[in-house]
């Protein structure tokens, strides 16, 4: 997904290439991850200036955006990792070394995953 959003201090365009965690036909809604929490350029770009422009495939559209909840935010995590088996080993490392812990993919470690860090939904304006 490449977003489009407008930098907070400077008022430029800028561009940020994003990973679906998951894809929802309905809305369209994606779903994906602040893997720098909070404080992400990007992320505090959007909640200073919304309605960002998102590049979904041949999907161009205003979105507006909402902070996934801790039940919604665990549930796109196990399904992108059930969905990505074959890689989970390299998902696991790479999510281990964003979060500074060891991450194990059990449902504990998912929970402790989305408190740290931030799970954000885009859908059309």
């Amino acid at each position: 997904m490449l977003l489009i959003h407008v930098g907070r201090r400077t008022g430029l365009r800028r561009h940020t290439v994003l990973e679906v965690l998951e894809y929802r036909e309905e809305g369209p809604e994606a779903a994906v991850m602040s893997a720098f929490g909070l404080t992400a350029d990007w992320l505090r770009n959007i909640e200073a200036t919304p309605n960002p422009e998102v590049i979904i495939g041949s999907q161009r559209f205003i979105a507006v955006h909402r902070i996934l909840d801790e039940e919604e935010a665990v549930n796109v995590i196990t399904g992108y990792e059930q969905r990505n088996w074959f890689i989970a080993p390299a998902i696991r490392s790479v999510l281990s070394h964003l979060l500074g812990w060891h991450y194990d993919g059990t449902m504990d470690h998912r929970r402790r995953l989305v408190a740290q860090l931030p799970f954000i939904a885009f859908r059309q304006r």
